[in-house]
């Protein structure tokens, strides 16, 4: 069996970037992080930037498309998503892109198949142009991303239902959050079901909805102002297991820096 590979290069509001394939091409799902960076990060596991095939964008907010352009027009990768993501980058007056060259466009709900892998996009709740999810399927395996999104709707369930593996957020403590330094209103857009989900409502959710083809778990988007890695990893333990489900993997993804690389056979 082939290997399939997960590697998250940045996960938080300073930047959001995640690489998904094999030993000899992958892709990268959103663009936050500058190419120095991922370049550097990439090279960690011999993985060069001609060997990235396309760039998958969630959606339009800057800590996701900020270094877009540099990827698609400078680095001459396709950059895929939604004409509603791609107009919506146009109108984001903090990131210079001009796609014009490397756009790829697929209607949400459309498979899009590279080589090996297969891509599904899915709609989140989340206050941007046409925010999305991935199902990502490779040699009959399938990695769910669901980040930034304000509550877990049914289309995202039926997702996370097929899944082997999940990226799903956890993006803030309630308790934190509520006694915080944000504004009233910033409080209200992130617990708001456009804003972010908190560590209860991933918790709660996965808690419920657990199935046993189910066995890896990246809590991603963590706040650094309203949350830590170890909260968000006790609150989602915790609730698992309160119902006797041990996971093979629960890792807390870093905000600002790589987390290691893993590796499915």
């Amino acid at each position: 069996m082939a290997q399939f590979k997960f590697y998250s290069i940045g996960s938080s509001s300073n930047g959001n970037c995640y690489f998904v394939g094999t030993d000899d091409y992958g892709f990268l799902v959103d663009a936050g992080i500058n190419v120095r960076t991922l370049k550097r990060a990439l090279k960690e596991y011999n993985i060069s930037l001609d060997k990235i095939f396309g760039v998958f964008l969630t959606h339009d907010h800057t800590d996701h498309v900020q270094f877009v352009e540099a990827l698609g027009e400078g680095q001459n990768i396709p950059i895929y998503s939604t004409k509603e993501v791609f107009e919506g980058i146009h109108r984001n007056f903090r990131v210079k892109a001009d796609l014009t060259n490397c756009r790829k466009f697929f209607k949400k709900g459309e498979v899009v198949n590279i080589r090996d892998f297969a891509f599904q996009s899915f709609p989140v709740s989340h206050d941007a142009s046409d925010a999305m999810g991935y199902s990502i399927t490779f040699d009959n395996r399938t990695l769910v991303i669901a980040t930034d999104l304000g509550f877990i709707g049914k289309e995202v369930a039926d997702h996370i239902s097929k899944a082997n593996y999940l990226v799903i957020e956890a993006n803030y403590d309630e308790e934190m959050l509520k006694n915080g330094p944000y504004t009233y209103h910033l409080k209200q857009r992130v617990s708001s079901h456009t804003g972010h989900l908190s560590n209860t409502h991933t918790a709660k959710f996965l808690a419920d909805n657990w199935h046993e083809n189910l066995s890896h778990i990246f809590l991603c988007h963590i706040s650094g102002d309203n949350n830590t890695p170890e909260i968000a990893y006790q609150t989602v333990f915790n609730a698992l297991s309160a119902k006797n489900i041990t996971p093979k993997m629960l890792i807390p993804l870093n905000r600002t820096e790589p987390t290691e690389m893993v590796i499915w056979e």
